[in-house]
């Protein structure tokens, strides 16, 4: 996608693969830089702080990961080491854990001399695949999009499409075009009045941060709400479809995403507002039917609650001006709770959008798609 007329990806290979490069997403939007990974904990010490975050993103890092393990020391034990290590770094994700045991698969009947590079091939196949994955969710969830514009009442036909997503699921959260954001880059590049309604996500604001800085390189018409205006703007009839990504999704069609998401979810079942959810089919674990007893949810430090990050205001002649700070917002002894996901029965998902098609949020809906789920290639 485009940053400043450049086209860039989230993640890519330097030295010849002796690193991974990759956007430090903890700085935007204020600040774009990026890092060199070198070591397999440093790739961790990436995922677990978020430097990389978004399931398909996180599940291609761990990828690379396994390669510079492998290049430091590729015998089995090192490669069981090194697994363990990056699977540990984010539990509720479903996407690290099919791309480090499909790198792991890969190599694990080579020769030691062999396993490095044989790892380098297969994550980068992870990474196009994932683009061509995101691309196709895109194309499916365009015409999602073309059939509501047209069905819309006539007093709606002159506005845009307006579509709320929460959290980020755009390319930043994979390696190109992203999930949920695809069909709306599609959507916005054929022409198509789209607007987008972005959930500001707290805490750790992806999408007052992320999305938004993602949809205004784009061009994308955006307005950053709060979290829990969402049900306000569809109860007046501004919000014609809601879509999200997921970290897991169950063979039954429960999803888990960004907390918040649920609460979307039954705003938009209440108010007849459809629900989308996109996602490419590495996303889906087929070994679990019930999301909310069996999907384990990730708890970050209360400190994402307590605190916020953001950019010093001030004038030119303020030194600190521009810079950014960290600002606590509750009161010093007050203890926080911090689950990253939850999870939205598929009860309340009107499609599921994937890279083959658009499936109904269920085990007979995805198995239409996908004959043979439990192949980790597809």
């Amino acid at each position: 996608m485009n940053i400043d007329g450049k086209a860039w990806r989230t993640i890519w290979l330097e030295e010849g693969g002796r690193s991974v490069g990759v956007i430090d997403q903890t700085l935007l939007p204020h600040r774009f830089e990026t890092r060199s990974l070198v070591s397999l904990e440093q790739v961790a010490e990436a995922i677990s702080t978020m430097v990389v975050r978004g399931a398909p993103l996180i599940g291609v890092a761990g990828a690379y990961g396994l390669m510079l393990a492998l290049q430091q020391d590729p015998a089995d034990a090192a490669l069981a080491a090194a697994f363990e290590r990056l699977n540990a770094t984010r539990p509720t994700a479903v996407n690290l854990r099919w791309a480090l045991e499909r790198v792991r698969h890969r190599v694990a009947s080579l020769q030691e001399a062999e396993r490095a590079d044989a790892a380098k091939v297969e994550a980068g196949a992870i990474a196009e695949e994932d683009v061509a994955m995101c691309e196709a969710i895109g194309d499916h969830g365009l015409r999602l999009f073309q059939e509501l514009a047209a069905a819309r009442p006539a007093q709606r036909q002159n506005r845009p499409l307006n579509v709320l997503t929460h959290c980020n699921a755009g390319w930043l959260a994979t390696v190109d075009w992203g999930t949920a954001l695809a069909p709306i880059y599609k959507a916005h590049r054929c022409g198509m009045a789209i607007h987008v309604w972005v959930d500001e996500t707290r805490p750790r604001n992806q999408g007052a941060s992320l999305t938004a800085f993602e949809l205004g390189r784009e061009g994308v018409p955006h307005t950053v709400i709060v979290d829990n205006a969402g049900g306000h703007l569809m109860q007046h009839g501004e919000v014609d479809a809601v879509i999200v990504g997921t970290d897991r999704t169950t063979r039954s069609g429960d999803v888990c995403n960004k907390i918040g998401t649920y609460l979307k979810a039954l705003a938009a079942h209440d108010n007849g507002v459809p629900f989308y959810v996109a996602l490419p089919s590495s996303t889906i674990d087929w070994s679990l039917d019930d999301g909310v007893a069996e999907i384990p949810i990730e708890a970050r430090s209360a400190r994402e609650v307590t605190h916020i990050q953001g950019r010093r205001d001030g004038d030119a002649s303020d030194a600190a001006a521009g810079g950014l700070a960290s600002v606590q917002l509750s009161p010093d002894g007050s203890a926080g709770f911090n689950p990253a996901f939850d999870v939205t029965p598929a009860r309340l998902v009107t499609a599921l959008i994937t890279e083959r098609g658009v499936a109904a949020a269920s085990e007979a809906g995805l198995k239409e798609l996908f004959e043979d789920p439990r192949r980790a290639d597809h």
